[in-house]
């Protein structure tokens, strides 16, 4: 017969084992009380019969028979826990109060102990009648008379008895505790992976929009949904990225490849017709080749940086020596577009990166300054270490800047802001350079530049933050 579901669950099984484990620990418990406690009472039964008996055999090497039956009547009438019973050689009674003796008389030299029951004859002191437990011992007296000194061990072993049985029903009462709290555990755990996994269903079936109820109980189940939310957050901007990525290359490739075909078509019609020059035309769709592959360079070493999480080579460097090399390269190209460029470079600074994706970053932030500074602004490029140990590369111009709603939007990939569509580009610049910063557990920062002066401004600073060597 298969099982309910509810009973094949792991927290139940679980449930099931401490269970049979405590009920072991249980048993071995209860008989340990038992046997100590009811060794207890057996020591001290013992002790009394045989103090009582060596008085008795005292009193009978003094008085004989007479003294004894005496001293039998005097223990009876002072209710006394003893019994008695004194027999010739020839195993008649001769006086106690015991009718007849529980065992036969077959023994040795020595005394011979008993555990047997009687049928008290009149009410016993604490009440009660009936079957009577007791502990005695037969002693063979010198005149070869049978002795017997027994005591009642009703109480201790009534009392023992109940202990066992309240800890029998407390053991049964905790198994049937255990047996409810296991299902109700168990049906709990259920329901919250049945979310789990209804979820798990949702997105396998293409809905990435499902998210696991977090209660708030910040239980294990509270940390394993955030866990699962924020991977699917994750892979539904990952996935939309792709979607856009790809719907971005369609369109912003679809006119330079659309130009590409048009001008090799006229370049043919041209050569066909004996006019036109075939080198230039040559020279223009190797331009826009170039372009093109430029291009899907920069989004393969995109992926490659959002995919490994990490840049792969990385080693300590001067960063200011790479803000110098790269200074040194864009200062014609400022003077060029008749703007004034400056570098401040902290000396002393260390940093922890791969040198040429850090390179390229910083390529395409002057590479955008350059563009989008109007001849006359001013450029400068800093490197410094932040008050909290952090290395900072910053540009800062006196373009038109960036207003606050679209410094979130400009680090995606294939973003361009109206702007910018007048200017040769692909909108992967600052992705490129977030990857980048990304990549170095560090961070793309877009800030006010200068502000207005005169003609020019606010303009824009960029600030790639890296953490600290370690």
């Amino acid at each position: 017969m298969r099982l309910p579901p509810l009973f094949r669950t792991a927290p139940f099984r679980l449930t099931l084992l401490f269970l049979a484990l405590f009920a072991a620990s249980a048993t071995a418990f209860l008989a340990y009380i038992y046997l100590t406690t009811a060794g207890e009472v057996t020591q001290i039964a013992d002790r009394g019969v045989s103090t009582e008996t060596r008085g008795l055999e005292a009193i009978y090497r003094t008085g004989g028979d007479a003294a004894l039956l005496r001293r039998f009547a005097e223990s009876s009438a002072n209710d006394r826990p003893f019994v008695y019973l004194l027999t010739d050689q020839a195993g008649r009674r001769l006086g106690g109060s015991l009718a007849a003796a529980p065992v036969s008389d077959g023994h040795g030299p020595g005394p011979i102990w008993m555990h047997f029951t009687r049928t008290a004859t009149r009410a016993t002191p604490d009440g009660g009648g009936g079957r009577r437990w007791a502990i005695g011992q037969i002693t063979r007296l010198s005149g070869g008379e049978s002795l017997i000194v027994a005591t009642d061990v009703t109480y201790a072993e009534v009392f023992v008895q109940r202990i066992v049985r309240a800890m029998q029903g407390a053991g049964a009462l905790v198994v049937l505790l255990g047996l409810a709290g296991g299902l109700l555990v168990s049906r709990n755990v259920n329901r919250s992976v049945a979310r789990l996994n209804a979820v798990v269903a949702e997105v396998r079936g293409g809905d990435l929009r499902a998210r696991v109820p977090v209660h708030g109980g910040r239980d294990e189940f509270d940390e394993l949904g955030a866990g699962l939310n924020d991977m699917l957050d994750r892979l539904e901007r990952s996935i939309a990225s792709i979607r856009h990525a790809g719907d971005a290359i369609a369109h912003d490739l679809r006119s330079p490849l659309t130009r590409l075909r048009a001008r090799l078509e006229l370049a043919l019609i041209d050569v066909e017709a004996g006019k036109g020059d075939p080198k230039a035309a040559l020279v223009q769709a190797l331009d826009d080749a170039d372009a093109l592959l430029a291009t899907f360079s920069t989004v393969l070493a995109i992926a490659r940086l959002e995919t490994a999480g990490a840049a792969a080579k990385q080693a300590p460097f001067d960063p200011s020596q790479l803000a110098a090399d790269i200074a040194e390269l864009y200062e014609p190209a400022c003077e060029e577009h008749g703007l004034d460029f400056k570098a401040e470079l902290a000396p002393g600074l260390s940093v922890r990166g791969d040198r040429e994706f850090l390179a390229q970053a910083l390529a395409n932030l002057l590479d955008n300054a350059v563009k989008y500074t109007p001849r006359g602004g001013a450029i400068m490029l800093r490197s410094r270490r932040r008050s909290s140990g952090e290395v900072e590369f910053s540009i800062t111009d006196t373009g038109p800047g960036v207003c606050d709603q679209d410094r979130g939007r400009i680090v995606q990939r294939f973003v361009r802001l109206e702007n910018s569509r007048n200017q040769p580009g692909a909108g992967l610049g600052l992705s490129l350079v977030a990857a980048v910063a990304q990549a170095h557990g560090g961070r793309l920062e877009l800030d006010e530049g200068p502000g207005k002066v005169g003609a020019f401004g606010p303009g824009l600073r960029v600030a790639l933050v890296l953490p600290r060597a370690a």
